[in-house]
């Protein structure tokens, strides 16, 4: 369900009490017991139940009866938290339309200090014992739900854009909240629903900002032209909260499955001739 900017405005502070709460608690249980939430919130049972009926309204919290009486923060009550640290902060004033709706991430455009992208990383329940596999940076602590697999998500992405827009073509980070981003709008569209004049040309700045990156101890992990914007004049690397160190383990497949992929799309769509071999030489060299 897409966050709305009315809910999370209308919010009553015993409902962000409640979500406070659960966020903590949900460290300690799948399940939050309801006779646990209301010593933690120190509302009434009425009060506590009243407001738990307003946030399951709005999809922000669910409940279970087994084996006890329970209660979860889902992904809405979630991004209504990180919004709400956002506008409390300074750096969104207002949410905007949805973009994009990916795998792992949900996209809106904002106002801040200018026009924002907010990015609600969102690593989904089923998704979430291989996304925990197969990144390093994921916890294994005993009691860490898959919500929470986003905060990390989002904080990869803002260290790896905090680390490379100074040299790199990618948005640049403004501000962090939970599992959320808030970074540069980019007004451009994914290399995939473009029809490039030259595409030789933004080849060459892809590969020349995949080496700048590389060099600077950050592979996309997930390059592709789903990933790969332009607006006209300029290209852009975004999505990266999967990238690695040149120094892990397994670096140099990664690498090579970003190059394959960059090349076997400009060879396919617009025949650009350059190898894997040659370009990952670029990249590395």
């Amino acid at each position: 369900m897409p966050l709305c900017a009315d809910d999370v405005r209308d919010l009553h502070r015993f409902e962000i009490k409640i979500l406070l709460s659960l966020e903590r608690l949900m460290k300690r249980y799948r399940w939050v017991p309801e006779d646990v939430l209301r010593h933690q919130t120190k509302l009434s049972e009425s009060e506590l139940a009243y407001r738990l009926g307003h946030l399951m309204a709005r999809d922000m919290v669910k409940s279970s009866s087994v084996p006890y009486k329970g209660y979860q923060m889902v992904f809405t009550g979630f991004d209504a938290l990180a919004l709400h640290g956002a506008v409390r902060k300074g750096s969104v004033s207002s949410l905007g339309c949805l973009l994009g709706v990916g795998k792992e991430a949900s996209v809106y455009e904002a106002m801040g200090m200018g026009v924002v992208a907010l990015k609600f990383h969102r690593v989904g329940q089923q998704s979430f014992q291989t996304v925990r596999r197969s990144r390093s940076y994921m916890p294994q602590y005993k009691h860490f739900p898959w919500i929470f697999a986003s905060t990390y998500s989002a904080r990869q992405e803002y260290d790896a854009l905090t680390a490379l827009h100074a040299d790199v073509s990618v948005p640049v980070p403004v501000d962090i909240n939970r599992n959320l981003v808030v970074m540069t709008f980019i007004h451009g569209v994914p290399i995939a629903q473009a029809t490039l004049e030259n595409p030789d040309d933004v080849f060459a700045a892809v590969v020349e900002n995949t080496a700048k990156a590389y060099h600077l101890g950050y592979i996309h992990g997930d390059l592709s032209e789903f990933n790969i914007m332009v607006d006209g004049k300029d290209v852009w690397l975004i999505d990266w909260p999967q990238w690695v160190d040149p120094a892990h383990p397994a670096a140099e497949e990664i690498l090579l499955r970003d190059v394959t992929n960059l090349c076997t799309y400009f060879s396919r769509k617009y025949r650009v001739g350059a190898s894997v071999e040659e370009t990952l030489a670029q990249v590395v060299g």
